[in-house]
């Protein structure tokens, strides 16, 4: 029904982009009550998009991104939770919500996603997919960023069922965000009702994540998970296991007090053992890690020598090599010798 109505309205176009503007705007009206009204009403808007100049749509764009109340909310909330007033900020994300409660909602026929390099569109479209038409949410409306400080800041709040809902909406928008999934867990792990859910979603979080940060927060989550499952040996592989990621002095601590309290040594190999017989991953992706190496490389190629040195910073913390760690300095030299050079210039 929706693609006949569409290809209907495609076939009445005409070489004139003034009058199919115009006729574009009649039939608005007309599906404005139709079953796929909203689907059809986004699929128009994006053919008058088309209709107008070039000079037109830099103008929309340049009214668009002068009045952009997501990125100017996102802007003001940061400034307030870095300066560790949670509560206003609070409020004024409660008050933007409330003003602006369905923003980039999938419909019957598209869903929309955004990604934060294109390392996640990758591990999307492996992973995840799309069931509808994938549709961008454009880069300056970072409405996932949004729901996710909002959710983070309920969650303060203790406000669980709300910071729950907020974070949902966040992973809708991007299903790989490890920050994101990793924030849902923090809330699970509070409730004992939902306490299987923040096993489930560490795991998937151990699926999508791309740097050693993440991957030592995930183990840490494991090692407390076996912890309360009474599995003391499995709860010291995995905090023994995320220290290849990030060394921890707590995590080093809590490790010390497990062998002395239940008097276990267990070696590398046996952690090893141990967190593969319950499926455990150890580490990132084989897909993850070839795909970073592969966006490293092509950046260097192309003398993009930041986005390279990024993707390169983000494989050496999952895979420590020397030959990485010797590019990283190599390219970070270089960047800062063009760096001088420009300023002399």
């Amino acid at each position: 029904m929706y693609h006949k109505v569409i290809e209907d309205i495609k076939r009445n176009l005409g070489e004139n982009k003034d009058l199919n503007r115009k006729y574009l705007i009649s039939q608005i009206e007309i599906y404005k009550t139709h079953e796929y009204s909203t689907e059809i009403i986004k699929e128009i808007s994006r053919m008058i998009w088309e209709c107008l100049t070039p000079e037109e749509q830099k103008e929309f764009a340049r009214i668009v991104n002068e009045e952009n109340p997501i990125k100017e909310t996102l802007i003001e909330a940061e400034f307030y939770i870095q300066n560790n007033d949670y509560e206003t900020a609070l409020e004024k994300l409660d008050s933007f919500f409330k003003t602006h409660p369905k923003l980039y909602e999938n419909d019957k026929i598209n869903e929309y996603h955004s990604f934060s390099n294109p390392l996640e569109e990758l591990i999307f479209n492996e992973f995840v997919g799309c069931e509808k038409k994938l549709r961008f949410i454009p880069e300056d409306q970072p409405l996932d960023d949004l729901y996710y400080a909002y959710g983070f800041l309920l969650r303060d709040a203790s406000r669980l069922d709300e910071a729950e809902s907020a974070l949902k909406k966040a992973l809708q928008i991007n299903p790989v965000s490890t920050k994101i999934i990793l924030e849902l867990c923090d809330i699970y792990k509070m409730r004992t009702p939902t306490f299987n859910k923040f096993y489930f979603y560490t795991m998937d979080a151990l699926k999508y994540a791309y740097s050693g940060y993440e991957l030592a927060r995930i183990y840490r989550n494991l090692g407390f998970y076996y912890y309360e499952e009474n599995n003391i040996e499995l709860t010291i592989a995995c905090y023994m296991h995320s220290l290849k990621f990030e060394n921890d002095p707590f995590v080093v601590q809590r490790i010390e007090q497990l062998e002395n309290n239940y008097n276990i040594i267990l070696t590398e190999e046996e952690c090893q053992e141990l967190m593969q017989d319950k499926h455990i991953k150890l580490g990132a992706h084989p897909f993850i890690i070839k795909n970073l190496e592969k966006l490293a490389i092509e950046y260097e190629q192309d003398k993009l020598l930041n986005q390279a040195l990024f993707f390169y910073r983000l494989l050496y913390s999952v895979k420590k090599e020397d030959k990485t760690f010797n590019k990283i300095k190599q390219l970070d030299f270089q960047t800062r010798r063009n760096k001088r050079k420009n300023l002399i210039i």
